[in-house]
């Protein structure tokens, strides 16, 4: 299992790769946003740690890079900037989680494992998920309302996925919160619900019946209105 460590402060890269090395991983190091994203865009990885402020290119812009260019590698931002608004800004960049400076390695690697662990068992579920006129292409990461192709951002579409995945069950927010990033649920983040919005404006901007439909103090629901 490979994992990229793009972090400028030598200490703190040293660190962190000796770390996930000594936890069984194979570590690539990379020092500044530049760098990073070009070995990050050449090479296969199961896991990139991703330090938030970065010389050259910005971490945030890094990850942006990534995704446009539909790189699903899980990202792992690391950051000194521990507000809710700070978390929240990367997660809805793009990362699948965010752990804040100062860290316990331990904790850094059962987050590494878990990413890890998640996309190794997304690879071995089925490929493929239907419900009404909605499809849902794991592999190929598309998804349609009918013939119509949906352009979804990576979390968008994991939500999309969990919810199709327990299709007409009420899932709470908290577990769409933990299964989509892996990280511990905050309950005064707005994360999940300007997601939910987001993802309802592309999945009914032709005017389509709702599918997402929100349970009140319960969470939400994927079905037929």
């Amino acid at each position: 299992m490979k994992i990229l460590v793009i972090e400028d402060d030598l200490t703190t890269r040293e660190f962190v790769a000796r770390g996930l090395r000594e936890h069984g991983f194979v570590v690539d190091e990379a020092e500044d946003g530049h760098q990073g994203l070009m070995m990050a865009t050449s090479c296969e990885y199961q896991l990139i740690v991703l330090d938030r402020m970065l010389p050259q290119l910005d971490g945030l812009k890094v990850l942006a890079a990534l995704r446009v260019t539909e790189n699903q590698t899980p990202v792992l931002i690391l950051s000194a900037m521990d507000s809710v608004e700070d978390r929240v800004t990367g997660l809805t960049a793009g990362s699948d989680d965010y752990l804040t400076k100062p860290f316990a390695l331990a904790e850094l690697v059962a987050r590494a494992n878990i990413l890890v662990k998640r996309k190794q068992t997304v690879a071995t579920v089925s490929s493929e998920y239907s419900y009404d006129d909605l499809r849902l292409d794991i592999k190929s990461h598309r998804v349609w309302r009918g013939s119509r192709l949906i352009n979804l951002q990576q979390k968008e579409f994991l939500l999309l996925q969990y919810l199709m995945e327990h299709v007409e069950s009420v899932v709470s927010r908290m577990s769409l919160f933990e299964s989509v990033w892996s990280y511990h649920f905050d309950p005064k983040t707005n994360v999940i619900d300007v997601h939910i919005a987001n993802l309802r404006k592309k999945l009914e901007s032709e005017g389509e019946p709702s599918l997402i439909h929100t349970v009140r103090g319960a969470g939400y629901v994927l079905r037929r209105a």
